[in-house]
């Protein structure tokens, strides 16, 4: 089985992005042959963006994959931009991609909203190129978070119609999504999830957050009326600080409902906050060390893609033969 995903190197990374997609990452280290997982450096040109910062965004990326568990010489880890394939794929399977389909992406509409002065094509396209990653490395698996369950399906459906028109050359991907933790929303503005665009950084819980930092955004984390610690449609606040929790402790939402039953919000914030802390601690020590080699970082990037174009190019020579493009033979 092969298991793909790819991670932006927009920013410092959240909680969330931590415990929807890291944690996942790193479990399939073990089950896949091979995990592969690709820094997707071409994605992040697609809004607005600073030219300088990129690069250094994709080592800080590259040391917080690995700090977080991520072996190099147990899964291909790479940067998107050096396989050249995933654009060349990209502009072949648009061939095979309806404009309605891109209209209804409700991640292109979130995005364009914000891009005030240039709506650019790229971010139109974004889930075309997506789908060229996944497809690119006859995916049998993709481990995303909740708000990628359209990408992954439209990547489905431009496999299935491009086989139907060129011949079964495509593997048809499926999500894996966890059940608990998919999606990790805003400590101040729990409608929205935790994301490196909302507006206040007091919402957002960085990987390399100080302890003190991270124990006092959960301490003035918004919750909601009343004082039981449980899950509810009308306790947004609490229920994501239930289920990150259940995440950060390896149990189900129903015994830290249990365990904090009469305690009040108080109590319950404190110790998710100091759960938080455990959990990151090694990972943001580990990132540190990390990062501060950035030959190291690169010769990883650099080797990871060697093994990433290996499988590549063998598809595209399928791809193209099936599609006519370029020579016989």
């Amino acid at each position: 089985m092969r298991i793909f995903s790819g991670i932006q190197p927009t920013g410092r990374k959240h909680l969330g992005n931590y415990i929807g997609a890291i944690t996942q990452y790193v479990e399939g280290q073990d089950r896949a042959d091979p995990a592969i997982y690709c820094i997707v450096d071409l994605h992040a040109t697609g809004v607005s963006y600073d030219p300088k910062a990129l690069p250094e965004y994709v080592l800080d990326t590259t040391a917080m994959l690995i700090a977080a568990g991520l072996d190099p010489g147990r899964c291909i880890l790479f940067r998107q931009s050096d396989v050249k394939e995933h654009t060349e794929l990209c502009w072949l399977l648009s061939s095979v991609t309806a404009y309605g389909e891109l209209q209804r992406m409700t991640q292109f509409k979130e995005k364009a909203e914000r891009e005030q002065e240039l709506v650019r094509a790229a971010l139109f396209l974004y889930p075309v190129l997506q789908a060229a990653d996944i497809l690119l490395y006859r995916t049998d698996e993709v481990p995303v978070g909740d708000d990628q369950r359209q990408h992954v399906e439209l990547a489905r459906e431009v496999a299935r119609r491009f086989n139907t028109t060129y011949g079964d050359v495509l593997v048809e991907p499926a999500h894996r999504i966890p059940d608990v933790g998919a999606r990790i929303m805003d400590l101040q503005d729990p409608a929205s999830k935790m994301s490196t665009t909302s507006s206040s950084a007091a919402g957002r819980v960085y990987i390399d957050d100080e302890p003190d930092d991270i124990l006092r955004k959960f301490k003035r984390a918004e919750t909601d009326s009343g004082s039981e610690v449980v899950r509810a449609p009308d306790k947004p606040g609490i229920s994501n600080l239930i289920e990150i929790l259940a995440v950060t402790r390896g149990v189900p939402p129903e015994d830290v409902e249990r365990e904090f039953a009469g305690q009040g919000y108080g109590a319950f914030k404190e110790a998710v906050g100091e759960a938080v802390v455990e959990l990151l601690m090694p990972v943001r020590e580990r990132y540190r060390e990390l990062r501060a080699d950035e030959p190291a970082l690169e010769a990883a990037l650099q080797e990871g893609a060697e093994r990433a174009r290996s499988i590549a190019t063998g598809v595209m020579v399928d791809v193209r033969a099936a599609m006519g493009v370029g020579p016989r033979g």
